[in-house]
């Protein structure tokens, strides 16, 4: 092959036919322009895209007010965006194999600008709603499509660094998105969070025309599915909506419906489950599926894929738990919060490039169970100083040592991915791991949602019981609150009242903090068993000039 890269179709007998009718070149294919010139371009595109998950989240009770809209239905500003990008992960392999990849990846950068002008200009509710739908679909191919082209401009063996700068756009976009939402929603509007994608998205539709090109793969293949007509999967594409679509609005309602308590859950959790498992049972024996679900018949490749679902839930667990904490108990602002959780941004922007070179010359595999095991310690940690007392310096730090084993698993998992894979599937690769991840994303948010939830009735339901006119301690921290509150002007009777509200105030605050330590045991244990799990793993060679699995 043209490309320096080997297929298992290059052994049978037509294609060593094929070789000796004709010149084949021996040397990999190179693009014209710089590689990381071109991996600054796609990393940027796919940073506005991430970002733009989260950054809506604070402005979300302005955005019901200047639209006439309830608390509860702005929520659908975040569910439809996400519903539409999670149906278009998948298949953005699909789509770069019939239009081409420069092609798409430009189509979706209009698609996610021009919904972003759109989504700012929104006179009511249900305007937004539609417009975020048009960029949650557009930005769907932006993630996939940045990293199967950085697959594909770096040779296998500096590959490590390239995922390390897509890492860093992919973990720290989702950080600092609510601080810079808050801060952009309090100093000016809330459509300015969609207007500053209008100057990004121009700039970047105009680098990626001038600098981006289709590697030969890429460019056989396009044609060849033109010449032969696109015979598009309606069944795979139909499937597709309706579980994934399911599935994630039952994720982003469950715990304000009561789960399944609601019939309405219970309804979405039946769709989701018949609609994937019979889109995956399609897409296995069509001809040309629209979900190439085939890719897991590569046990390593699936095993790749759990470990970025699970790694999803990991980073927006601990994501989500830290500043709603801090926000909820701590009184902290958003502004303040964010600056907590900096301290993790900023040791990644430092630790990626370095696991970025690590992965050229250790094995992936025991990076990536060094991460878990790292990651696992962190929970731990969390789990001993977590307090109502913590200070800003503390929670930092403890930031800090969250986020410090999962550089350590977000670029080799990415490697692990590819290995053994043809370079043709690059873009089918990308799409469902990055799907897996931000479906993980979802699980993990609903999923610490809940626990928190339900552990701080049962810790409250506990602590009430210490809490009675039995317990002598309890009478006399209500005696000599009351005390206090008497002297400072209250009357008795005013006194007394208060002063049983603020203990049992207080009361739930510790139940709610309990329920937080909670979750952190959870995903402790979780990442525990991934470290286990690290080691089924296939081995790579590292540094090879291309990746292959070791036995």
């Amino acid at each position: 092959m043209a490309s320096g890269w080997p297929h298992v179709n290059d052994f049978c007998p037509d294609a060593i036919l094929a070789r000796d009718s004709e010149t084949v070149s021996t040397e990999p294919w190179k693009p014209r322009g710089n590689p990381w010139v071109i991996a600054v371009v796609v990393a940027v595109a796919a940073f506005m895209e991430v970002l733009d998950t989260s950054i809506a989240n604070v402005a979300l009770p302005y955005i019901a007010g200047n639209l006439g809209a309830s608390n509860d239905e702005s929520t659908w500003v975040l569910t439809s965006y996400l519903v539409s990008n999670a149906i278009v992960l998948p298949i953005t392999g699909w789509f770069a194999g019939v239009w081409g990849r420069k092609r798409f990846f430009m189509v979706c950068l209009v698609i996610f600008t021009i919904s972003s002008l759109l989504c700012g200009l929104a006179p009511n509710l249900g305007a937004i709603i539609l417009f975020r739908v048009l960029q949650g679909a557009g930005g769907g191919g932006l993630q996939p499509m940045a990293q199967a082209i950085l697959a594909d401009t770096f040779p296998p063996e500096r590959r490590g660094l390239a995922f390390a700068l897509f890492g860093i756009t992919t973990i720290i976009a989702p950080t600092i998105g609510p601080t810079l939402g808050g801060w952009i929603t309090d100093n000016y509007s809330w459509r300015w969070i969609f207007f500053i994608n209008l100057p990004v998205g121009i700039l970047a539709l105009f680098l990626i025309l001038r600098l981006l090109e289709d590697p030969p793969w890429v460019q056989r293949a396009t044609p060849g599915v033109a010449r032969a007509g696109i015979t598009i999967d309606y069944v795979g594409v139909g499937l597709l909506v309706i579980g994934v679509g399911a599935l994630q609005i039952m994720l982003d309602k469950g715990q304000e419906e009561d789960w399944f308590g609601s019939p309405f859950i219970v309804s979405l959790a039946v769709t989701a489950v018949v609609g994937l498992t019979l889109l995956v049972l399609w897409e296995w024996f069509h001809e040309n599926p629209i979900v190439d679900v085939r890719l897991y018949k590569n046990v390593n490749f699936l095993g790749a894929n759990f470990m970025m679902f699970i790694l999803g839930i990991m980073l927006f667990s601990s994501l989500v738990m830290m500043p709603q904490f801090l926000q909820t108990l701590m009184g902290y602002t958003a502004e303040s919060a964010g600056l907590v959780l900096s301290g993790g941004g900023l040791l990644l922007l430092v630790l990626m490039p370095v696991i970025g070179t690590l992965s050229s010359k250790v094995q992936a595999r025991y990076i990536i169970a060094f991460g878990w095991l790292a990651l696992s310690f962190a929970m731990y940690y969390s789990t001993q100083t977590l307090n109502l007392g913590i200070s800003f310096r503390s929670a930092a730090l403890l930031r800090m040592v969250q986020v410090f084993g999962l550089g350590f698993l977000f670029v080799p998992i990415n490697l692990v991915s590819y290995i053994g894979m043809p370079p043709e599937k690059s873009g089918n690769v990308a799409g469902l791991v990055n799907f897996m991840r931000n479906i993980g994303a979802s699980i993990g948010t609903s999923m610490v949602t809940t626990v928190i939830a339900r552990r701080a009735q049962f810790r409250q339901v506990h602590l009430v019981t210490h809490a009675t006119l039995g317990q002598l301690t309890f009478v006399q921290a209500a005696e000599s609150l009351s005390r206090r509150l008497a002297t400072s002007g209250l009357d008795a009777s005013r006194a007394a009242a208060q002063s049983y509200a603020r203990l049992y105030s207080g009361l739930i605050a510790q139940a709610t903090a309990l329920a937080y330590i909670d979750a952190f045991w959870v995903l402790c244990v979780g990442a525990a068993i991934m470290f286990l799990l690290s080691f089924a793993l296939r081995k790579n060679q590292p540094g090879a000039g291309r990746q292959v699995a070791l036995e």
